[in-house]
């Protein structure tokens, strides 16, 4: 970028700007995506893998993981997310024959992830990256490669391509068990109306502008939501954010919640939503600062939130949920004067080992 173009971007202008093109990205991978996406499913599916392991660091790590409730809720699948060091530090060597090794990064760069894929496959392992670039090293070193077709993301804290990561995830899984991805039809619509609805989120923000910490909690599907959400807050405003499923949160943390602690749940219409309900009753009744981003009636009986739309499956229910709360960060950053197109110590590529 010259500096001419970065005098002309205003503050926040970048990562604004990638945000808004999430409609338009789900809408690529639906329409051009999906076939190729469909085709990697059925290779990998003829193979018949035994299990799954998904390898990732970052934001890709929470799509990632959601991803890993996909495999076993609706494959049937045992799942784990790797732990790279294992390999690149101690040099294990585990037998992965049959096994489905996916490797989820939006660069395809980082050494890390490389090393590891490298040696998956010669582990036994079936390899797939997902990636937003085609031509990476990653992208190379594996078997099948699936492009999220994102294009260019130039901020540091990602946006579209975690959700892009999400949507080809889903369609994958789809394609393994033989769905036809029908349920997420109208996610580019519906991601377009809560992006719209902008002005709501920033008014939530100032609740946290002088935040000194922020819990965030889910169960299910939603806790990858709350992960990602909380990396966000704290690359963007440095407000520490702490994410718990609601069953770990119950299991301590929640001693350090009171009435003037800010709580953020995410409440998916479902059971992950169900089985939070009893978390959701202890926070109230330690009078938490409790902020929902879920269905209107649980909304209505928070502090503070923001209305999903109804009637979305529960299975693609991330993809949306995560926007408001990017929109929060955001607004957060913003409004504590800070730039949220350029975190302090971040970086596109990692190159931890």
């Amino acid at each position: 970028m010259s500096a001419s173009t970065e005098a002309a971007t205003p503050r926040g202008g970048i990562m604004s700007a990638e945000t808004a093109e999430q409609p338009e990205v789900l809408r690529r991978i639906l329409t051009e995506g999906a076939p190729r996406i469909r085709e990697v499913a059925d290779a990998v599916a003829a193979r018949s893998p035994r299990f799954v392991l998904l390898t990732a660091r970052g934001t890709s790590d929470n799509a990632a993981l959601y991803a890993k409730y996909l495999v076993e809720v609706l494959l049937g699948r045992p799942a784990g997310l790797t732990s790279m060091s294992t390999t690149t530090a101690y040099g294990a060597r585990p037998d992965l024959t049959d096994c489905l090794v996916v490797t989820v990064s939006q660069s395809g760069g980082s050494p890390d992830l490389v090393a590891s894929t490298e040696a998956a496959r010669k582990a036994g392992a079936i390899t797939l990256a997902v990636t937003n670039n085609a031509d990476s090293a990653l992208a190379a070193v594996s078997e099948f490669h699936i492009d999220v077709l994102a294009g260019p993301e130039k901020a540091l804290p990602a946006t579209k391509t975690y959700t892009a990561e999400l949507l080809a995830l889903y369609l994958l899984v789809e394609g393994l068990r033989g769905g036809d991805g029908t349920d997420a039809a109208r996610l580019p619509e519906y991601a377009a109306d809560i992006l719209a609805r902008r002005s709501e989120v920033a008014e939530l923000a100032q609740r946290y502008r002088f935040a000194q910490r922020l819990v965030i909690t889910s169960r299910g599907y939603g806790y990858p939501t709350a992960r990602e959400a909380a990396l966000k807050i704290m690359e963007t405003s440095y407000i520490p954010a702490q994410p718990f499923s609601g069953a770990d949160l119950l299991h301590g943390p929640l001693a350090m919640v009171d009435n003037v602690s800010p709580v953020i749940a995410v409440v998916p219409d479902g059971r992950g939503g169900e089985a939070l309900q009893p978390v959701l009753e202890r926070l109230r009744g330690r009078g938490a600062d409790l902020m929902v981003v879920g269905q209107a009636d649980q909304v209505a009986r928070a502090s503070a939130g923001f209305a999903l739309p109804a009637g979305v499956p529960e299975e693609v229910q991330p993809i949306l949920e995560i926007l408001p709360l990017q929109l929060l960060a955001y607004e957060i950053t913003m409004a504590r004067g800070l730039d949220p197109d350029a975190p302090r110590a971040l970086a596109k590529v990692t190159e931890t080992h």
